[in-house]
Parts: C-alpha cells; structure tokens; sequence
C-alpha cells in the first residue's frame, strides 16, 4: 500500500489504534500508539518522541526524535476478540531536520543494502526463529516448567505449545508475513516457525513482529514464550539461523552456479569467505548476551568454530544441497536475541567485504569439528568463536568492517550497553559458585 491507501484501509478494517513502531539499539521493540484519525499527521513524520529515554539513542539536550512510518509495513495485529482493532506500522527514526538518525536499527540495515544495490545485487534471505514455550509459574514455581517432552518434529496435536505455535503462525500470516514451515524443535518445549524468503529489510520486519506476536499468542495460551538462547542446562539452545543469496539485474540468483562447488558461483564463495573472515567480528552482534555464549559450545547444532560445510550441522557456515537448481548460504551462528536490523546489516557487510576483496573461504569442512585434537584443528587454520561476552567485544574492537556496518553512534552505544552488562555478570555470585566452593 502507499501512503495514500492507508487511513482509507484503516477505516474500512475498522481500525481504532495505529502503534507506530521502531527498535531500540538491543532489538527491543518501541512504539508510540496513536488514534486511526491521527494517520495522516504520523504518516507524514510528525510524530515526536523523546529519544533521550530509549537506550543508545541521544542524550538529554538532543531528546526530540520522530517516527516516519514504512506504509509497507502496514497490518493489523493479532487482537484478542472483543478487544479494539488495532494496527502497526514500522517505522525510521528520523532526526528534527528529517535526515536519517544514524543510531536508527532500520536505517542502519537501509545503509548495509544500498551498498549491495550498488554493486548491482539484490539480498534475498530467510529466518528459522526457535524459542521455548514454558508453563506460567504459579505460587513461585519453576520459570522453565514445561510438560512438553517432544522433540525434532514430534505431532502433538492436543500440546498447548503446538496449538500457541500454529496460532501464532497464522496470525503472522495474516499480517502479511509469510511462514514456510512449522515444528517441534529438539529440547522439549522447544519450537520453530520458519520465515519465507524475502528482500532482508522484510525479513528484519519479520522477525521483530514475529518475537512480539509469539509472545502474544502464548500468553493467550497461558504459556510464557521465550527468545533467551539458552534456558535449559543440557538441552539445545535456540539460534536464528539466516538464509542468503544474492539476485542480479535479470532476477537470476547470483550465488548459482551449477556443477561448481556447493553449487556456488565465484561471488558466493567469496561472500562465504567474507562471512567467515568476519565472523569473530560480528559475532557480539548476532549473539549479544551473556547467555548467548552458553549456546555456541561444542556437544550441540550450535557453532563454536569458524567453518563452513555442506552437510555439518554444527558449521558456522552451511550451504545445503537445495533441489531446482537453488542455492541459499546459510550462516547458523546467530540467536534470537540479537536486534536483526543490526545483525542483518553486520552480516550483509561482511558478505559485501567478501565479495569486494574475492576472499576465498578455503575447502569445506564436512566433520564434526570439535572432535578434533586442538593441534589438528590449529592445522587446518580454523578459529574458535568468542566464548564469551567480553571476548566477542574485543573482536568486535578488531573489527573495522562491522564497526563500520554498525556506525560510530551505535558502536559506542552499543559497546557501552554490553561492557556493563558483562561487568553486572562478571561481579555476580551464582548458585553454582556457592555448591562449589563454600564448604571449601
């Protein structure tokens, strides 16, 4: 729809409310509410927040920020019946004079796509988003209670988890988002819904309305949904594995070339080379809690080591055989807490750099790489992701492509946020440490 169609349509789906929304520099979805009959003032950029209280945004004296409205992104969210109809739209951050903010999430990943543009390519992608469904504690029960024992792809039709699931993944649909595919996920409690590919910036849209509208739906189901990467000891966490190839001017996929190795073209083995000279770089972004680091460990699907593969589940990097003569790269690192506006950018420019310097990503490796003798794996040159929240800010430090991709503003911000965070983690005193340590 254009910007014209808008407060037309909204009259005829008997919209009541409009949340203009946006995300802040952690991936947390923001919004300003307004009255249907105030469209025409928001969707010309008019409406005013104070930026100064959204972290890694501005300080006090430059506090006055406004929202322009994305009119693709138009839907109506998923509204409990009996309830006002209400709809969305995504939105830029725009600075007082109407230039682009630099620490917008959304204009960051803009940035990240004209430069593809330039270069002559289009960025197609797809999201897998797991996460847990847990039962609501009562009277101060486990928070990560669930009586779900399934696992890959189990059919429990009668499972509140599984009706949450379907629900929420057809009110996505109805919004315009477009699902491929749903199931059950390894851990018990654990699920999927796959995003279908679409241009990154959709994709990006997807995934912040799809973390929301889970959340939703569940607690309609008096399930508790969560994106934390890893809540179970011993169990498998939940990743955002992101699927990518580039189009050219005649729509062809740019990464295809038949009979070639993986099926890959020169370009899309130098972007797998760039997404794996990059990756201890970005890895802060795609993977940014403390939590995200008790995920990528070897023993699991995770990544821990910088490699890429067609058949290794457990590759950084994967490119699966794909039937019709397709091919999609495959980076299986990320997790769902991580803000996809920046992931997706850090992720793109690292590609980008790849195909820029037609780095070569080396033979694939097609073994469970942590089985490997620390010398051996030293042989073969293959890095070890950052094992923890700290290291990943170094190599981020180190990083100038994906300092770049981020900007000077949400760099520092960013780096600002994450270093207390790990300070805050780093001084705690945890239950293990007193089963450990205090009879010493």
């Amino acid at each position: 729809m254009t910007k014209r169609d808008i407060p037309k349509r909204a009259r005829e789906l008997g919209v009541q409310f409009v949340r203009l929304q946006f995300n802040d520099i952690h991936g947390v979805t923001k919004n300003v509410a307004i009255p249907s009959k105030e469209l025409d003032v928001a969707l010309d950029g008019n409406v005013v927040f104070d930026g100064s209280c959204i972290e890694g945004f501005v300080r006090f004296e430059e506090a006055d920020m406004y929202l322009m409205p994305d009119p693709a992104t138009f839907a109506v969210l998923p509204t409990a019946p009996g309830a006002p109809v209400e709809a969305r739209l995504m939105c830029d951050v725009k600075n007082p004079d109407g230039s682009p903010f630099e620490g917008c999430p959304r204009s960051t990943l803009r940035r990240a796509l004209d430069e593809a543009v330039a270069l002559g390519y289009g960025v197609r992608a797809a999201a897998e988003l797991e996460f847990f469904l847990f039962e609501t504690p009562a009277g101060g029960g486990s928070p990560v209670a669930t009586t779900d024992t399934g696992s890959y792809f189990d059919l429990s039709p009668m499972d509140r988890g599984d009706l949450a699931r379907r629900d929420a993944a057809l009110a996505l649909e109805e919004m315009g988002i477009r699902v491929s595919a749903t199931h059950h996920e390894v851990s018990p409690g654990q699920h999927e819904i796959d995003l279908a590919v679409t241009d990154l910036l959709a994709l990006a849209d997807g995934v912040a309305t799809a973390r929301v509208v889970v959340k939703t739906i569940a607690a309609r189901h008096g399930l508790n949904a969560t994106f934390m990467p890893k809540p179970l000891l011993h169990r498998d966490g939940s990743g955002l594995h992101v699927s990518q190839f580039f189009t050219a001017g005649d729509g062809a996929n740019a990464f295809l070339t038949a009979g070639a190795l993986a099926n890959l073209s020169e370009i899309g083995l130098a972007y797998v080379g760039g997404l794996l000279a990059h990756a201890r770089g970005f890895t802060a972004i795609t993977n940014p809690t403390v939590n995200s680091y008790k995920r990528l460990v070897p023993g699991y699907d995770a990544p821990s080591f910088v490699t890429w593969s067609q058949r290794a589940k457990s590759s950084l990097v994967r490119v699966p055989d794909e039937r019709g003569g397709a091919v999609r790269v495959e980076l299986r690192s990320p997790d769902p807490s991580c803000n996809p506006y920046l992931a997706f950018a850090c992720i793109l420019k690292a590609g980008l750099d790849g195909v820029r310097r037609k780095l070569v990503p080396g033979d694939p490796v097609d073994l469970n790489v942590s089985t490997l003798p620390e010398d051996e794996r030293s042989d073969l040159g293959i890095d070890q992701l950052p094992a923890s929240l700290q290291e990943a800010i170094v190599a981020l430090d180190a990083d100038a492509v994906t300092r770049a991709a981020l900007g000077d503003h949400s760099y520092h911000r960013f780096r600002e946020a994450k270093l207390s965070e790990w300070e805050s983690y780093r001084t705690q005193v945890t239950p293990w440490e007193l089963d450990a340590y205090l009879t010493l």
